[in-house]
């Protein structure tokens, strides 16, 4: 149990005010300073104490770290935080992996990891049909889960491998009809940025295909005129030659 000091609260624990002026319990040992979370007395608020006495701030997924059952789907996850891998990626990124791990915690936390197997995966992704993105990053999750599992060497093969998402396909932007590209005319008169953008993107198009058309065409004449002329060239010449040559003879 944590000591107490003469007050009724532990030591280097005061009652202050936050920010929005609730009365919360700040901890302040030499220059370090936390609010802590958990309620006063509980086994939570006893592990946030634990961690301030290292200058630590617990973070919300670790709490209850010693309760967790090992082996279980809440023991790896757990034992992710901890990771290199997930410690080396970005803070936006792990704030939507605990968010998307504390939902399988939340789920399927007390269930042995070594019991999870394809069958149970499919059911749970079959069950979020009617959302197939949050499905796929469900999926996506418990396959990274599952690959640290096998690092630490708590299960000996990834159940999930080959197992397919939902397809996120979709039949592409709806080509605007003549009476639609009318409307967006009368919208949006000549003049107006949006008009210019739509003219650029039907007419900015064919005139620069129309551009490169007439280019290549020149080319092509330019070509056919200097083969001309080479030849013409190489004509006169050969009638020069037979003609010097009748008359030497």
């Amino acid at each position: 149990m944590v000591r107490r000091a003469r007050s009724a609260l532990p030591k280097y624990l005061s009652p202050a005010r936050d920010r929005y002026k609730n009365v919360r319990l700040r901890f302040r040992k030499g220059l370090f300073s936390t609010y802590l979370k958990s309620s006063f007395p509980s086994d939570e608020f006893d592990e946030e104490y634990q961690a301030a006495l290292r200058s630590e701030k617990s973070t919300k997924g670790d709490v209850g770290k010693s309760r967790t059952k090992a082996g279980s789907i809440s023991a790896v996850v757990v034992s992710y935080y901890s990771s290199p891998e997930f410690k080396g990626t970005a803070k936006t990124t792990q704030q939507t992996y605990r968010g998307i791990c504390e939902t399988i915690r939340r789920d399927h936390g007390e269930k042995p990891m070594s019991g999870l197997m394809r069958k149970h995966v499919k059911a749970i992704i079959g069950k979020m049909s009617e959302r197939p993105a949050a499905a796929n990053n469900y999926l996506r999750m418990l396959r990274i889960l599952i690959r640290h599992a096998i690092d630490i060497e708590m299960i000996p093969r990834d159940p999930t491998l080959k197992l397919k998402g939902y397809s996120t396909k979709t039949k592409g932007f709806h080509s605007w009809t003549e009476t639609e590209i009318a409307a967006y005319e009368a919208r949006h008169p000549i003049g107006t940025k949006a008009r210019l953008a739509m003219a650029l993107m039907l007419y900015g198009a064919t005139a620069g295909r129309c551009c490169k058309a007439r280019v290549e065409e020149r080319q092509q004449t330019a070509h056919s005129g200097a083969a001309g002329k080479d030849g013409n060239a190489a004509g006169d010449q050969n009638a020069s030659v037979s003609y010097r040559g009748a008359g030497n003879g």
